[in-house]
């Protein structure tokens, strides 16, 4: 696995970790709050990696890359963050996968500089709303643990964190998973988390203009972020596939990673043959 430093938006420092086939489809892997590129080790380490060039970045103010304060608000940021990735790697033609927030980003990077260079979209239980926009679309669990997220206060911390984690999953984290995503969580500052979701927004405006394809990747028992979030997002790009994970919750690539993987493999597989790009 080979490691880059990535200068993307306003000079921020991102850490891009990369494997897989050079000649495959490449695919962008863009976590979400509070998570980092570590959370698609279970597609990083498949057999994804024989046929598809892999790709995962920490985003700004997250694992190994840079946590500036007050750089979170600008979509052009976000967007300048992956155009910059997609760049400096060359990617041609990748399929950005975004997780949970990571879905806003890939909004930013398609508002600010368009579909040309991206081969499609795969949204992993993601929003693509923060704000009042976001409210019917959040369980309410989620929305009673974020407040405790931006604490600096230890012990609130300490609280907080195993709380948000638990609710990622249908099924209780094993000892050992707790233990990974705590020590994930750990790594992102409250300020950096607060400035997440300083912003409101929605894309209800850009979803429609979508050309390129689209898959919606959904657990049935998100009490993260419902499934009717991804209804929503289906509803507004009706060319999309929408593919639901009966057993998962907000973390369906973690939970039942190997049918993420052949979804994913095959979603690969049909954009790279429309671009007569099959790795071979």
């Amino acid at each position: 696995m080979q490691t880059y430093s990535v200068v993307g938006g306003g000079g921020v420092r991102l850490n891009v970790v990369e494997t897989g086939n050079p000649s495959g489809q490449a695919i962008l892997l863009i976590h979400g709050f509070s998570g980092s590129r570590l959370v698609w080790m279970k597609q990083l380490e498949s057999d994804l990696p024989n046929d598809f060039r892999l790709v995962a970045m920490d985003i700004r103010g997250h694992g190994l890359s840079d946590k500036p304060r007050d750089a979170y608000g600008d979509a052009r940021l976000w967007a300048d963050d992956i155009q910059a990735v997609i760049g400096t790697l060359g990617l041609d033609q990748p399929i950005l996968s975004g997780w949970s927030y990571g879905g806003v980003i890939i909004a930013d990077y398609v508002r600010v500089h368009g579909e040309e260079r991206i081969g499609g979209l795969h949204l992993v239980g993601a929003c693509t709303k923060l704000g009042d926009p976001l409210m019917r679309f959040a369980g309410p669990q989620f929305g009673a643990v974020v407040p405790g997220m931006f604490s600096n206060d230890v012990e609130v911390m300490i609280d907080t964190l195993p709380r948000f984690l638990r609710l990622l999953v249908n099924t209780e984290l094993s000892p050992t998973d707790l233990s990974f995503f705590l020590g994930i969580c750990a790594m992102v500052p409250p300020y950096v988390r607060q400035g997440l979701f300083s912003r409101t927004v929605d894309n209800d405006d850009l979803l429609p203009t979508i050309r390129k394809p689209v898959l919606i990747t959904h657990g049935e028992a998100d009490i993260v972020l419902l499934p009717e979030m991804a209804q929503h997002h289906a509803a507004k790009m009706p060319h999309a596939q929408l593919s639901w994970f009966l057993n998962a919750g907000h973390t369906p690539h973690w939970e039942d990673p190997q049918r993420f993987n052949i979804a994913l493999r095959e979603f690969a597989e049909r954009v790279a043959a429309s671009r007569g790009a099959l790795a071979t």
